[in-house]
């Protein structure tokens, strides 16, 4: 820490992070994790198609639904034992679109419950609600 000049440097035993919460690493955890699970769905799901027909490429089309459909879709597959390489390129899919809703919604109760600041609360509790609407309601 810099002490300006007529100041007295204090020392922040949590490095400068409130209540010794590192919300940056939390944010690049769960970008990591859903990036490398999203992959490993995918992969996993393409492989497996590959084995099984001896062609190394999925073709299907997933227009007409929004993430909410396509989530209870891939619920109702799993619950019925339905799996297929299809069904885990549909989870991959799914967890890479809800990580940065993740991400976002982990910021909202940062700001919220550990900064206590109302305006950033407001600002990021705003851009939930906007990925909120395209990811679920178009």
């Amino acid at each position: 820490m810099i002490a300006l000049e007529g100041t007295t440097a204090r020392h922040e035993p949590s490095g400068g992070k409130r209540g010794g919460f590192d919300m940056e690493g939390l944010v690049g955890y769960i970008l990591l994790i859903g990036v490398l699970l999203s992959m490993t769905l995918i992969a996993a799901g393409v492989i497996w198609h590959w084995l099984s027909t001896g062609r190394p490429g999925i073709a299907y089309s997933i227009s007409g639904m929004n993430l909410f459909d396509f989530i209870l879709a891939v619920t109702r597959q799993i619950f019925s034992g339905a799996f297929r390489p299809r069904l885990f390129v549909n989870l991959g899919i799914a967890v890479l679109m809800l990580t940065p809703y993740v991400r976002v919604f982990a910021s909202v109760l940062y700001f919220a419950f550990v900064e206590r600041n109302l305006k950033y609360t407001l600002f990021t509790s705003f851009v939930f609600s906007v990925l909120s609407y395209s990811l679920f309601l178009r």
